[in-house]
């Protein structure tokens, strides 16, 4: 039996959004406490006193659901919960747990509604509150989206404050001293004689009680960890090289799995020869996968050197096999019949336009694979009605019932344990390597199995970034901007991904607008709309999602109708943005840059904002044409959080975020040839020089209401920040990436 639906007798509230009337999943089962999976299999002396804090006799155990993709989300998770427990982050262990829906995200519920995230009106509000229902009753456990520091800033903290108030009850009902005359501190319980009890110590009386539910959260004033500097967790083993990712796993036992599939991604594999493969040295076994083969050997090295010696022939792609197709299948979406979604319709563009002098742009921006240094790798045993899976995941709850339905077993015998992982960028929201691994552990049961992509496999099998044309057509007025339609045209992003989760794609896809449609400027004609392209290949959320390329479309045709006015790029738009807290940051991001003092010869600064995830973002880039090409100098961030849970972490975060959106928008695309991806590894697919990356100034704004995270809000204007400053320092405008195709760089 699943754990959604048994309640034991001691759980943890979680999530507090209401359903407005109660009607809609019913407003009783919505409030109702949701089960503590930590209560299932405690030893004596354990005391889980909430589903995210386990004390026993050798210490403290933080839960820490949302994955690590080194983003720092066990450390930021580990401290929200320490702040309120009153222990240090060197006290204490960091565990993900197992996947179950007492760890659904609230926080992807924002991003569900089909709502801007600056309206906070009572029907967008009953929305998110409808849509975290469905997310709480589904135990939908995902991290992505941004969502750690929003899912968790309340959830972990008031899991700490039930925990400490319940070992402060249980040192009351040893003591018989008052709960009111007792402290804490360093994961112990004060007396006021000043005799101290451990957490530990008083962990079984602990768990002989029911948690003290009704509690207070410290001021802000009294934190002590959040807000403040901090060390990550990890960052000892991170500096020393001993952290240990899931490529390292290790079991006796364990034999070693490479594959192929067809590289025409969903094509069949119509016959193999794999005789050479069978002598080589230590191969053991050759077992078929769905769309392909895999070599078993007693080490990764043997493992990819036989599978690459085995002859197939494949079969078709079942899209456009050749790149220009699948342009061109963009460029015919652009029509009333594919129109997926027009959720800004301002005024008239029509009629605006009706002889006006029309400004219009086209723009492109390809395929990009996710490419986390750390190689794509799974383990997994099947025994006697249980089978366990060792992997880097963010979504371990779709793992566990995907590798449930192939084994043949009941989701709850299936046991993920998560791993903490090299780079995701969207990638481990993809399963296809836990699920093959699986496919050859059942042909050899009872023998743990590590499945390892090959660089080449992983980079030609990748659910890539989609593909995506924007079309622009506007006027300006008196200096101003005054029409402004932008058509985007892409395939389903959801559709495709949740496709190969076997769930429906019902009603529009906003993420094909996403960073576009919802953006805070107030320009009296004003339109975005969606276009469905049809599926093509495969496709998968990637750092900013629909965002990712729609804020490139968005800003620099803003940027242009701006040039066209004649007015200043800074001044426009804090102009035409309504927003408070987004002309904060524009008007931030302007104070950083200096904007407005002159440049240097050959040199041109370029402004972009883009609100995306609810977080309001600007940028400015300030660049050199040199006579190697365009060098990138220094690029001025600011954004709007509410909270800056760690101000290290947080521009960690976001100059990682820049130079990865640049490296990509100068360099990179994947493209098509014969239905086979042509790029086959890094050689072919280049981040970001060294060298070429520029020094980069952050500043984290905390004016908002609502706590944001900062994962992907950078990515989506960095591009357009770039092209804008290329025109102002050469007069070429940029409308499509990779942009080393159309100038060169230092």
């Amino acid at each position: 039996m699943s754990r959604l639906g048994k309640f034991a007798r001691r759980s943890f509230l979680i999530g507090s959004a209401a359903v407005v009337g109660g009607v809609a999943f019913g407003y009783y089962m919505y409030k109702r406490p949701v089960a503590n999976p930590l209560l299932d299999n405690l030893a004596e002396g354990e005391a889980a006193l909430t589903p995210y804090v386990l004390i026993d006799a050798t210490g403290i155990t933080l839960i820490t659901p949302r994955a690590d993709c080194g983003q720092g989300a066990y450390s930021v998770q580990a401290a929200l919960i320490a702040e309120e427990l009153d222990v240090e982050l060197d006290q204490v262990r960091v565990d993900p747990g197992m996947p179950g829906p007492a760890y659904y995200n609230t926080a992807l519920s924002a991003e569900a509604a089909p709502f801007r995230s600056t309206d906070d009106g009572f029907v967008a509000d009953s929305a998110r509150g409808v849509m975290d229902a469905m997310i709480k009753f589904v135990g939908l456990q995902i991290t992505g989206g941004s969502t750690t520091v929003p899912d968790s800033f309340d959830k972990l903290r008031l899991a700490g404050a039930v925990a400490r108030e319940t070992l402060k009850a249980a040192a009351a009902q040893q003591t018989g001293i008052p709960v009111d005359a007792l402290k804490t501190g360093r994961g112990m319980v004060e007396l006021p004689s000043g005799e101290t009890l451990s957490y530990m110590e008083l962990a079984p009386i602990a768990a002989s009680i029911d948690p003290v539910n009704d509690v207070t959260l410290r001021d802000p004033s009294t934190w002590r960890l959040v807000g403040k500097t901090m060390e990550r967790i990890d960052i000892v083993a991170k500096s020393t090289g001993t952290q240990r990712y899931g490529i390292d796993f290790e079991m006796d036992g364990m034999v070693h799995a490479s594959v192929r599939t067809n590289p025409r991604r969903g094509g069949v594999m119509n016959a193999y020869d794999a005789a050479a493969a069978r002598e080589m040295r230590g191969v053991q076994q050759i077992v078929e996968v769905t769309g392909g083969v895999a070599v078993v050997a007693d080490n990764t090295w043997r493992a990819i050197q036989a599978v690459n010696a085995i002859e197939i022939d494949w079969g078709p792609a079942p899209y456009p096999a050749e790149m220009d197709q699948h342009w061109q299948a963009l460029s015919d979406s652009f029509n009333d019949d594919q129109i997926d979604s027009r959720k800004r319709d301002d005024g008239d563009v029509e009629a605006a336009l009706t002889g006006a002098d029309v400004i219009e742009a086209e723009y492109r921006a390809p395929y990009l694979a996710h490419a986390p240094l750390e190689s794509i790798s799974a383990t997994v045993l099947v025994g006697d009605g249980r089978v366990d899976v060792w992997t880097g995941t963010q979504i371990p709850r779709f793992v566990q019932n995907n590798v449930a339905d192939i084994a043949g077993v009941a989701g709850d015998d299936v046991h993920v344990h998560v791993q903490v992982m090299g780079g995701s960028f969207g990638h481990r929201l993809e399963d296809r390597v836990v699920r093959e691994a699986t496919e050859i552990a059942l042909a050899i049961k009872g023998t743990p199995v590590k499945l390892t992509y090959s660089r080449e496999e992983d980079m030609t099998h990748d659910d890539t970034r989609q593909i995506a044309m924007a079309r622009g057509r506007g006027a300006v007025r008196d200096g101003k901007v005054q029409t402004y339609d932008l058509g985007i045209a892409m395939p389903s992003i959801v559709a495709s991904q949740m496709g190969r989760q076997g769930l429906p794609m019902p009603g529009p896809d906003l993420q094909i607008v996403a960073g576009a449609w919802e953006q805070p400027f107030e320009i009296p004609d004003y339109r975005v709309t969606g276009y469905r392209a049809p599926e093509l290949s495969p496709i998968t959320s990637w750092r900013s999602v629909g965002a990712s390329t729609n804020g490139f479309f968005h800003d620099v045709f803003l940027d242009e109708l701006i040039h066209a006015a004649g007015a200043d790029p800074m001044e426009e738009r804090l102009r035409l943005c309504w927003h408070t807290p987004s002309r904060k940051v524009l008007e931030a991001v302007a104070e950083m840059s200096d904007w407005g003092s002159p440049v240097g010869a050959n040199q041109g600064r370029g402004v972009a904002f883009c609100l995306s995830f609810g977080v309001p973002t600007a940028e400015v880039i300030e660049v050199t044409n040199t006579d190697d090409g365009i060098r990138l100098d220094k690029v001025w961030v600011a954004a709007e959080v509410g909270t800056v849970v760690d101000p290290v972490n947080f521009e960690n975060n976001v100059q990682g975020g820049v130079n990865w959106a640049l490296g990509h928008a100068i360099n990179a695309e994947v493209t098509y040839a014969d239905g086979m991806v042509e790029q086959m590894n890094y050689y072919d697919f280049e981040g970001l020089r060294l060298a070429q990356a520029p020094q980069i100034e952050v500043r984290g704004l905390e004016n908002g209401e609502h706590v944001r995270g900062i994962g992907e809000p950078m990515v989506p204007p960095a591009a357009a920040a770039l092209s804008n400053a290329i025109f102002a320092a050469t007069g070429q405008r940029i409308r499509e990436m990779p942009m080393r195709k159309f100038i060169d760089f230092a």
